[in-house]
């Protein structure tokens, strides 16, 4: 696909992974609808897009667990610009608590935002997506392949985005809808900070060693360049790959290694 004058909705554009998808777009002549919950932050990315690259992009207020939201994000890109292109699922957060620590309602939250966000999204920009014969990309992980301790309501939200991303990539096999799932590794951005414990609060500090991680613009790059070349899967690190690998060849090492990989974090929760 060609990028140039293409329309991209990113979710989620506010920090992180998201912010990086805006400018990454832009940079090669996309006009992007930015939605999220922080507006105002929202309309300065905006603004820096317009003045930097002299593409159009616009502000959305969304809270991906709203419908209507979601409903109303759609129609004002279809107002603004008469079509949508490219449609990416970034919205998300996680958590960090034991299975047994952890309020429902936190499993519950983590399924609106990852998952039933893109559900809503997706429903209502598919048919553009059909008329453009678009994209439609979400930005998984590699939780979604393996379940991390501590991470039990992000591991189900994402395998069951990936489940839903696959259902719908064959069913649009015949009709010129991409469909991409995208699975970063551990990437440097504030998700581990915002991620819920076990009451649903913010725990306010990662426990992981961000420095060592990918950065957001490194993903950005890596997902703009399979919407480009409408790549089925992407499986960003070393480390993701050797994951996908393992849990289908060797599943109860797997088990041992991801614990000892947890076993070790800061905080652990694994005693």
């Amino acid at each position: 696909m060609k990028l140039n004058d293409k329309i991209a909705v990113i979710t989620g554009a506010s920090s992180g992974i998201g912010k990086s998808l805006a400018y990454e777009f832009a940079r090669r002549g996309v006009n992007v609808v930015l939605a999220a919950r922080q507006y105002v932050t929202l309309c300065e990315i905006a603004q820096d897009i317009e003045k930097i690259y002299g593409v159009k992009s616009i502000a959305v207020q969304c809270d991906v667990t709203n419908q209507e939201d979601c409903e109303h994000l759609i129609k004002q890109t279809i107002t603004t610009f008469g079509k949508i292109d490219i449609l990416i699922n970034n919205a998300g957060i996680s958590m960090r608590a034991l299975f047994k620590d952890a309020d429902v309602d936190v499993l519950k939250k983590l399924m609106d935002v990852n998952f039933w966000g893109s559900v809503y999204c997706t429903k209502y920009a598919l048919p553009e997506l059909l008329k453009s014969q678009g994209s439609i990309v979400g930005v998984s992980s590699i939780a979604g392949y393996k379940g991390l301790p501590g991470r039990t309501g992000y591991s189900a939200s994402k395998f069951a985005m990936n489940g839903f991303l696959d259902a719908l990539r064959v069913e649009n096999l015949k009709t010129g809808v991409h469909v991409m799932t995208a699975c970063p590794g551990f990437t440097a951005s504030n998700i581990r900070n915002t991620a819920l414990n076990k009451d649903g609060v913010s725990q306010g500090e990662s426990t992981l060693e961000e420095e060592k991680m990918m950065s957001s613009d490194e993903v950005a790059k890596l997902i703009a360049d399979g919407v480009e070349n409408r790549s089925r899967t992407l499986v960003m690190t070393g480390q993701g790959k050797l994951t996908v690998t393992l849990s289908k060849f060797i599943p109860g090492i797997l088990d041992k290694l991801v614990y000892n990989v947890f076993a070790k974090e800061k905080h652990s929760l694994l005693k």
